[in-house]
């Protein structure tokens, strides 16, 4: 299922927070995408990579990392700050045997001008990240080992992301995957990234070259009352 923003979608969407807000709703969701056709999966656009191979496999967003390349990053039609976006990934048996290790499954927030919020997931390793990435490098905000809700190969991994304003330039940021919280961070000077893209990300530590991984049922949701 998709929903597309055009001005008419947009003014419901208001309405709906507005009322939801009366009523004490936690979180709204203002953008779905089921991936289940061709016009669906063209809603994800790259926004990082050197070469990033798309296509559709199933009901899913199929991507497949290329030569000299470390990560691949698609954006939601979204923009905002303070979101939650959640995705189900799965990591392909299809990928290099010696990337599987290394390779991760990722959700992004305020990506943008150079700079971004990631929630890393590691299949293999079971490890969970959170990371501020800026142009002068990568800052983990958080990281969780040995986390039992990890899934591995051609499993479903649901993942939720998000960064809420706390304060006047702080910033905090969760990190699920399925139910179980797996990971928290605090930035104290989020300020530092100007962007708005809400998205999703495939890659590994070092040159992901070979990492095939699938993308699904992708929600950004907003805070209510706002």
């Amino acid at each position: 299922m998709k929903t597309r923003l055009t001005a008419s979608v947009l003014a419901a969407l208001l309405a709906g927070l507005l009322a939801c807000a009366a009523a004490g709703a936690a979180m709204v969701t203002i953008y779905r995408n089921g991936m289940d056709t061709t016009a669906d999966r063209a809603q994800m656009v790259k926004v990082s990579g050197r070469s990033c191979k798309r296509g559709g496999v199933g009901t899913a967003l199929k991507i497949e990392v290329g030569k000299r390349t470390s990560s691949c990053s698609y954006r939601t039609p979204v923009l905002g700050r303070d979101l939650e976006i959640a995705a189900t990934e799965r990591l392909s048996s299809a990928t290099t045997r010696k990337l599987r290790k290394q390779a991760y499954l990722g959700l992004e927030l305020r990506a943008g001008g150079g700079a971004k919020y990631q929630l890393l997931v590691y299949p293999l390793q079971r490890k969970v990240q959170i990371a501020k990435v800026t142009k002068e490098g990568t800052e983990f905000l958080a990281i969780a080992k040995n986390q039992k809700a990890v899934q591995g190969l051609d499993k479903a991994n649901n993942l939720r992301f998000r960064v809420a304003k706390i304060g006047t330039a702080e910033a905090r940021l969760v990190g699920y995957v399925g139910s179980t919280l797996i990971a928290r961070g605090t930035d104290s000077v989020a300020g530092e990234l100007p962007g708005r893209f809400a998205g999703v990300a495939v890659g590994a530590s070092k040159n992901a070259s070979g990492v095939i991984a699938g993308v699904d049922d992708v929600t950004v949701r907003i805070a209510s009352p706002y």
